[in-house]
Order: C-alpha cells, then structure tokens, then sequence
C-alpha cells in the first residue's frame, strides 16, 4: 500500500509541528520550505488537518498554526484515516461484476484495518520524543 503525497505531507507536517516546542506557533511558508512541497498543496494540508482538530490554526498578525492537540494524543492511524482515501479496489456494481460472489474485497478491506490497527500503535510523539537527528535536519531550536 502506497499513502497518496496528500497524506505523506499531512503527516510531515504534523511531525514538523510537533517537534517545536508546545508554545511555539509556525506557518504554512515555513513547512513548505522544509519539505520543498507547493503552497498550494501544503495549505489544502493544514486545512484538511484543521477541519479534524489535528491542527489549530489562528489568523492575524501574530497567527500560525500548530498541533490542535498534544502530540501524545493524536494516533498515526487517525491521521491516515483522516487523510487518505482507504478504498483499494471499486466494489460498486458498474465497476465490478462479480462483486455479490468476490471474496477479494473482504481480503483486502481486512489488509487496510491490519494495517491501521498497525498504525494505531503509534502516536505523533513517538515519531518526534528523543529524536535529535530529526530536529537537526528540520533545524528546529
């Protein structure tokens, strides 16, 4: 299973945020500009994350975002969930004929919960807690 580049960066993101102190706010053009991703794209991101609570975001001059929640609490698996479109294979009839007798589609939907639950195990703070080489590259203070 490969995680669309909607996802990667929603969760580089969140990994960007959650590796700077609680109280510090960063901006949309700072996790653009360490992950070398569109604008655009990036601000599709932080909206898709904001509607979730994954992330706060704050208008104004003195405005950013940051995580909506303490890293501690925000599961890999939810991210996923949130962000990616989890459907392997079209099961609808126009699409698939032998859908009332397929097997496979019960296959592949029990592989996307094991992979999940998997993921579940997993929170935002454990990609970021005591891990020096990660705020060196993304130059964190």
């Amino acid at each position: 299973m490969q995680l669309t580049s909607f996802t990667d960066y929603g969760l580089r993101a969140l990994i960007y945020m959650a590796s700077l102190p609680e109280d510090r706010m960063t901006n949309i053009s700072q996790v653009t500009a360490v992950y070398g991703v569109s604008r655009n794209h990036m601000v599709k991101i932080i909206n898709q994350l904001s509607r979730a609570g994954l992330v706060t975001a704050v208008r104004g001059k003195n405005g950013g975002i940051r995580l909506g929640r303490p890293a501690s609490q925000i599961r890999i698996g939810d991210v996923v969930r949130e962000l990616e479109p989890l459907m392997l294979v079209n099961c609808s009839g126009e699409f698939c004929h032998i859908g009332p007798a397929c097997r496979l589609k019960h296959v592949l939907n029990q592989a996307v919960q094991n992979f999940l639950n998997e993921l579940d195990q997993y929170t935002l703070a454990d990609m970021v807690t005591e891990n020096a080489s990660l705020y060196k590259l993304l130059l964190v203070e």
